[in-house]
Parts: structure tokens; sequence; C-alpha cells
């Protein structure tokens, strides 16, 4: 290892490779490596001034690009050889260890919290010498470009690791799991996890590829990169580590006080009429919502981004109506661009549309040959969102619902698409991003207050930019429920604190059927201890004729069944009028967690350990959340259940339903009849 600047900021070389460590934030590390002259200029998710936000008085100091204030000094390191050698650098409260292999060894006040996995000779004779001549990280050259890079790490057999992002599984811990990275419909990669060794750690690259957090590895893989970026910080609680990496990644900017109630929506209202009917009847039964939403196909075709006039002959005066009722207008949009599109010929020739390698130009083929916009190209995006001012802003729409926005591919083959920012391979992971931004810089530099959009998708330091994530188009039943409440978790311990679920699920074949009825009202109870209220489903059957027979525009298209709660029968609807109630009453406490967010970066759903981090059961227990500091949710998942298992930390603790105290910690059976679910208050 040949050393070149210690002065604060570590630079060796060795065999080909640039190793480069800098402070990056307090108690933090930013780790990089090439095989190129140079690294790349991208600083990705890491975009925040490091030095905006400290975080305790630890005496760490925060680091920026060129700036040099970790502390380099040269150790030897306890091992028989001619070289002993070895390189500390120092941030505060965590620190690298670089021997003369390059292998790197992580440490949190001095103990060892993650070390990279080397099976190889190193010159020395010590516990990293072995003839396997396998390396922690390695490089695999694409013929004529970048590099497939493999990272591997030590697995620790008692850590539990949490974040990540979104995945449609059982697992909460994610130790022993297998992660693809990849953003797909209902699966969202944010590669940020929060280990319980007290570290977090971000995969720093938006390639695609895979993650393994096994038994006896962890391994990273990027499948087309120029070199490798990633980023560590250490604390005492979850709550630090959150802290920390949305110093540096970017926080929730202020939510709307005017959106924490229902959000209304379906699969679709066809028409301006319907949209209208339903605000109204929504009055008339005193059922308010804050939000009504306009689904897809209320356009012409896909990249037109207009309403079909046919259906929508007056949206401003439509939106006008709904603002008087205090109700704000969401609109359906999507990234795809139907080849028989009024904007298609002039994108294609601008180059503003994603590439194929081979074979056909389609990227997308849900009611049409499309392609899609590549956001990724900043006079895409400026092309689009003149475009969606003109045909929605202007005409009074409050937010965009960014569908598909990962974007969904016809085929989720990576290798054969081309953005503007490079091959899809090395970036297809910040698209959704690049997506957002598209309506959310627009918006700000429009001078919106407080803009709010609805997205599928997601990436690291996503959350500042405005969006409500929700989770997909997951089915209707019991098990995707179980599903979210652990994807829940796991965003936000991802940074991304504004998230929701469509209510009941989106898929369901049959709307009348008990078993669903109760399954949405279990839905419902659980929403409402989210960030995001939102009625919405593709329900079934589908025995609703089209408007007409045109082969395009929003009147040939199939629609769903209605999704309104006063549509599901009379106990149905007592009950949801109920948790409603109940969400309009914790208003002004809502907005303080959301204020939170954007203090601090916490998730408005959080895991047990988040507010318990000293309790060994509170690591263990994931069928039960806590909805800010003051409530713990235990929701019910099962069909048939009336009644479940709770768990109460220590403390003090109100049953909301009756006011019954429990003195924690206590695990018991609590009482679960259709009408409720047990949720305690911390009382003090």
């Amino acid at each position: 290892m040949i050393v070149e600047n210690t002065d604060g900021l570590f630079v060796g070389r060795r065999n080909g490779e640039t190793l480069r460590i800098e402070a990056w934030g307090p108690d933090a590390l930013r780790v990089r490596t090439t095989r190129y002259p140079a690294f790349e200029a991208q600083d990705w998710a890491l975009a925040e001034n490091p030095c905006d936000v400290r975080v305790g008085d630890t005496g760490s100091t925060c680091g920026r690009v060129g700036a040099a204030h970790a502390t380099v000094e040269q150790i030897e390191l306890p091992c028989v050889g001619d070289d002993h050698t070895a390189w500390r650098i120092t941030n505060g409260r965590v620190a690298c260890v670089v021997n003369v292999a390059g292998v790197l060894s992580l440490y949190r006040d001095g103990e060892l919290i993650l070390r990279e996995h080397f099976r190889s000779y190193d010159g020395t004779i010590s516990r990293e010498s072995h003839c396997m001549r396998m390396e922690g990280r390695t490089y695999h050259a694409h013929v004529g470009g970048d590099f497939r890079i493999v990272q591997r790490f030590e697995a620790n057999p008692y850590e539990k690791i949490f974040g990540m992002g979104q995945y449609q599984q059982a697992n909460t811990n994610l130790k022993g799991c297998i992660l693809d990275l990849e953003q797909r419909n209902s699966q969202v990669s944010v590669p940020f996890y929060v280990s319980s060794l007290g570290y977090g750690f971000l995969w720093n690259n938006p390639a695609v590829g895979r993650v393994t957090f096994g038994a006896n590895i962890y391994e990273w893989i990027t499948e087309c990169s120029k070199g490798l970026d990633w980023w560590i910080c250490v604390g005492d609680e979850p709550r630090d580590l959150l802290r920390t990496y949305t110093a540096v990644t970017g926080r929730a900017p202020e939510f709307p006080d005017d959106l924490l109630g229902l959000w209304q929506c379906k699969l679709r209202y066809r028409t301006q009429e319907e949209v209208l009917a339903i605000a109204r009847e929504c009055q008339h039964r005193k059922v308010f919502i804050d939000c009504i939403v306009i689904d897809f196909f209320h356009w012409t075709r896909q990249g037109d981004w207009q309403f079909d006039a046919k259906y929508w002959p007056d949206p401003k005066a439509m939106c006008d109506e709904l603002h008087a009722m205090g109700i704000k207008v969401c609109v359906s949009v999507w990234p795809s661009v139907d080849k028989k599109s009024i904007h298609f010929a002039e994108m294609w020739a601008r180059g503003l549309l994603i590439r194929t390698e081979r074979g056909s130009t389609q990227t997308y083929d849900y009611q049409g040959d499309c392609l899609e916009i590549d956001c990724t190209n900043p006079e895409a995006r400026a092309y689009l969102w003149n475009i969606l001012r003109a045909n929605y802003a202007d005409l009074g729409i409050d937010m965009f619902w960014l569908d598909n926005g990962e974007p969904d591919f016809a085929m989720y083959d990576f290798d054969n698409y081309r953005y503007w920012q490079g091959p899809a391979l090395s970036c297809s992971n910040i698209y959704p991003q690049w997506y957002s931004r598209t309506v959310y810089d627009g918006q700000i530099a429009d001078g919106w207050d407080k803009p709010v959009n609805l997205l599928r998708s997601a990436w690291a330091g996503s959350q500042k930019f405005g969006n409500v994530v929700w989770s997909g188009d997951v089915p209707g039943t019991f098990e995707a429920l179980c599903d979210q409440v652990q994807a829940g978790i796991n965003i936000g311990l991802a940074g991304i604190p504004w998230w929701c679920t469509d209510i009941g699920g989106f898929m369901a074949d049959d709307w009348h059927d008990p078993d669903f009825v109760e399954l949405l009202i279990r839905w419902f109870q659980f929403a409402t201890y989210t960030s995001v209220l939102r009625l919405h489903g593709n329900r079934g059957p589908y025995n609703i004729a089209p408007l007409d027979d045109r082969e395009f525009g929003g009147g040939y298209l199939f629609t769903g069944q209605p999704t309104e709660l006063w549509q599901y029968g009379e106990e149905a609807e007592r009950i949801m009028r109920a948790f409603l109630a109940r969400r309009e009453e914790m208003r002004p406490y809502i907005a303080s967690i959301y204020r939170q967010a954007s203090e601090d970066g916490s998730p408005l759903l959080r895991a047990l350990f988040y507010e318990f981090p000293g309790d060994a059961r509170a690591w263990e227990t994931y069928d039960e959340f806590m909805f800010g500091p003051r409530y713990l949710v235990a929701p019910v998942l099962e069909l048939g259940a009336r009644e479940r298992r709770v768990y109460l930390p220590a403390g003090t603790w109100r049953d909301v339903r009756d006011g019954s105290e429990v003195a924690g910690p206590a695990e018991f059976a609590a009482a679960a009849p259709l009408d409720s679910i047990p949720v305690y208050e911390r009382v003090g």
C-alpha cells in the first residue's frame, strides 16, 4: 500500500486500485475505490453539505469534498512478518484501519463492527493470510467498459439488520436475506441499513446489483460501475444513525397540515362528473376528505399528458369546485410515451426517451406501444414539466401521482436499457428520484408552497423531494397486509418517512366478499396510524361497461368497483368512520411527528426498538410498531382474529379504547374485536 496523503484525507494505492477515505459528517466516513485514473464527480445520495447538521458534542468533525478533517495516523498491527504497518483514519467515534493489503476494518468506540472478508496472502503472517486468493473487493471488467464489482464483509452472527427500503416479504430483520438492488413495482431499493451493532451503512451506488446478508459473509454486488462508494456512521441509538444519515442525504420538507386526513382514490374515476359526484357525496355524508385522486387514462394517450376533453370538458371548473370544498386535487402521470402520442416524434428526435441496446425500441407495453421518458436527462425533465404545468398545474391541479416511477418496464432486463446518465445497469436505481424531481424542482422553481407528490418508488435521498411513497400494487390479502407492516418499518429506517399503502391492497377479486370486507377494515385500522390515510384499489369483478369503444382516451378502458367507505355495508362504514374520527383527533399530534421527520429524519411509523433501543425484546418484535413516540400499534393481521398477543416495553401504557392502564414490560392477549385494534398510549 502506497500512501500519498495523510493530511486528514487518506489516499492509498495498491495494485492498480486507488482507495480514498475521508470524514463525511459527524462520526462518519466515506470510502471510495476505483481502478480508473480518477474518481467520478458524483456524490449520488451524499448531496447535502455534511457540515450543516451536527450530531451531539462528540468531538467529531464534518467532511466535505476537498476537505481534510479526519485524523490519519500510522500504526503497527500485532502480527509476525516483515511489514506490520497499517493506517487508522478516525472521525469522532468511528475509525477505519487499513493494513498493507488494503483490508478495511471499521470500529465504533474502539470495538470492531465491520471488517472486509479477506482470504489471501497480504505480505505478513497474520489471520488475513490465506492461499484462497479471495479479497474483500474484486473487479470483473466488462469488455470495453466498466466493472462488475463485489464487496465482501465478514458477518457478525449476533447482528440484526433493518432498512434497505421496501421488499415484499415476511422478513423484517434482513439478516440472512438476499435483496436485489433493483426498482420494481412494489419493490423500492433504498440501500441504507441500520445495524443493531450501532452503525448505519449506505451503499452509495445507484447501479443494479444485489446484497446478501449471509451468516458467513455480507456480499454487495454492483453490475456496472467505475468504482465503489459507501458511507458508514456510528451512534448510540437508531435515531442517532437516522439523524446523521439524513444530515448528509437530506430530510423531508415540511408537510402541509391540510393533507393529514383521508385521501380518496380508486381505479378509476373516469370522468369529471364522477369526481365531482363523489366529492359532493362525501360532503353530504360528512366524510370529509383532504384530497381526491384522478387515476390513469384520464388522458388521450400515454405521453400526451392532458385531459381527454370528451370526459373532462372543464378541469379548471372542477378544481375550483373541489377547492371550495377544501379538497386538493391529485392527478396521475406516467413516464410512458405511446408511439402515437402527440409528443413522441419530437421526444424521439431530441433523444429524450430511454433507449434499448438491441431488439425492439419498446420499453413498456401496457395499453400501447410505448417508450419511457429519460428523466436522468435534464432536458427531458424540463420538457415534461413545461407540459405538466400547462395542462395540469395551470388548471388548478395541486399534486401529481407519479405512477410507474421505477420505471415499470415491460421486462426488467436492465442490461437492455440505456439512459442519458449511462447504461441502466449503472444508474437505474436513481431513476425514480429524478422522475420525482421533474415535478418537485419545477414546483419549487414556480414558487409552490410545500409541494407534495405521490410516488411508487424512491432511492436514497428521495425523502427531500416531497415524495409520499406508497407500497405499490400489492394484493388484497392478509399476507400482503403483514408484509406492509415490515415494509413500513424498513423503509422508514432507510430514511423515507412519508409512506403509505393502498388500503385493502390494490388487487381484489370480489369487493363484496365478506373476507375482503374484513381485510379492508383491518387495513383501514392499520393505515390510520401511518403517515397518509389513503383509500385506493382495483376492485373486481370487472363488470362495469366501458364508456365508449374508441381505441384511445379514457372511455374504453375498464374501471374497478367503488372504494368509498360507505360502499361496504353499515358495519364496515361505522368502523371506518370511527377510525377516521380518530385520525382527525390526532391531527395536531400527526403534524408534530411530521415536523420531527423534517428536523431529525425520524420516521412516522417506527420499529419498537427505535423508541426502546435498550429493550432486547423490542429488537425482535416486528408485528407491532410505534406511531411516533407516543402510540404503540398492534394491528390485526389474520382473518377471523378477535384477539392477539401484545408486548409492551417498560413504562405505563393506556389503552386508547377504554383508558385502562398497563405497566410494562408486559406481554398478554389483548382483545381485538372487529371494530378495534390494540393501541396503547405512553403515559407521561
